[in-house]
C-alpha cells in the first residue's frame, strides 16, 4: 500500500485521471462510479463540493504528505539521534540543559507548538518541514540516550576508553551502530505521526494553502457536505488511514527484523 501510494504521489501527473485544481460547477457532488450527465466523465471516488475529481485530488494530495512526512523526519531524527548521544555520554550540565529542553517541549501538547510557529511565520511547505522537524526530534533523543546510558558501561566501550579511543570515535564508530535499531523502528512511527500532524494542520488551516489539494483540506473542504455527500469526506479520511496503518505495519515487521529478541524467540 505505501509502495503504490508513493509511486501514485510522484508519477501524479501521468497517473490522475483529471487535473486537481478543475472546476466543473455542472460535475458538484457526483457520487463515486458515476458518469456525469453534463460533461460525459467517469469519476470513480466522486466529487467535491466544488465539481472536482476526488481520485485527482487524492493522488495529488499524497505527494504533500509523503514530502512533508519524509522530509521532516530525515531531519527530526538525526538531530534527536545527535543529542540523544551526546546526552548520553558526555558530561552531566549537558545531558542536564538537552533533556530539561525536552521535558519542556513535552509539557507543551504535540500539536500546539507547530500551531503557534506556522501561524507565526506562515503556512509554507518549508516552514512545515522545519516545524515538524522541531516537534518530532525529543522521542530520538530520548530514546537514544536510554540506550547510549545503557550501553557505555559495556565491556567494548570500557576497553575503547582504556586503549585511548577520542570520544567522537566511540561515539560514532561504537555506540552509533548500535543504537540504531530502535531508530529505524522510530523512523517509521514518526513518518506516520508527522503525516497526521500535516492533515490535522491542513484540516485547521495552517497547512498548504488552497487551491493546493491536501488530505486535511479536503475533509475540512467537505465537512459540511458529509450527511449527504459523504464520499467527499471518506475517500481523503481512507487515504490518511491506510497510509498511517501501512507505515505502522511497516514499523513492526522492521522491529521484528531488526530486534535479536524477536529472533531468538
Amino acid at each position: 500500500m505505501l509502495v503504490t501510494m508513493a509511486t501514485a504521489a510522484l508519477f501524479a501527473p501521468v497517473v490522475a485521471p483529471y487535473d486537481p485544481e478543475w472546476q466543473e460547477r455542472g460535475d458538484r457532488l457526483v457520487p463515486p462510479f458515476s458518469f456525469s450527465d453534463e460533461t460525459g466523465r467517469f469519476y470513480l471516488l466522486g466529487t467535491d463540493p466544488l465539481g472536482r475529481d476526488i481520485l485527482s485530488r487524492v493522488i495529488y494530495g499524497a505527494r504533500i504528505s509523503l514530502i512533508i512526512g519524509f522530509s521532516s523526519v530525515a531531519i527530526s531524527a538525526p538531530i534527536g539521534v545527535l543529542l540523544g548521544l551526546l546526552s548520553g555520554y558526555t558530561n552531566r550540565w549537558v545531558d542536564d540543559v538537552i533533556m530539561r529542553i525536552a521535558d519542556i517541549q513535552l509539557a507543551l501538547p504535540f500539536i500546539l507548538l507547530p500551531m503557534v510557529i506556522v501561524s507565526v511565520l506562515g503556512a509554507t511547505m518549508r516552514n512545515l518541514i522545519l516545524v515538524l522537524a522541531i516537534a518530532g526530534w525529543v522521542v530520538y533523543a530520548r530514546v537514544v540516550r536510554g540506550q547510549v546510558i545503557r550501553l557505555r558501561q559495556v565491556e567494548y566501550i570500557q576497553s575503547s576508553k582504556a586503549v585511548g579511543c577520542s570520544g567522537s570515535r566511540i561515539l560514532f564508530r561504537h555506540l552509533l551502530p548500535n543504537v540504531l535499531t530502535p531508530v529505524i523502528v522510530l523512523v517509521t512511527l514518526g513518518l506516520a505521526q508527522m503525516i497526521l500532524l500535516e492533515s490535522s494542520l491542513s484540516f485547521l488551516g495552517l497547512g498548504i494553502q488552497p487551491p493546493t489539494p491536501t488530505w486535511g483540506g479536503m475533509l475540512n473542504e467537505s465537512r459540511n457536505y458529509i450527511a449527504q455527500s459523504w464520499w467527499a469526506s471518506v475517500m481523503p479520511g481512507i487515504a490518511i488511514m491506510m497510509t498511517v496503518l501501512s507505515v505502522n505495519f511497516l514499523g513492526d515487521w522492521l522491529r521484528d527484523i531488526l530486534d535479536p529478541k524477536e529472533q531468538t524467540n
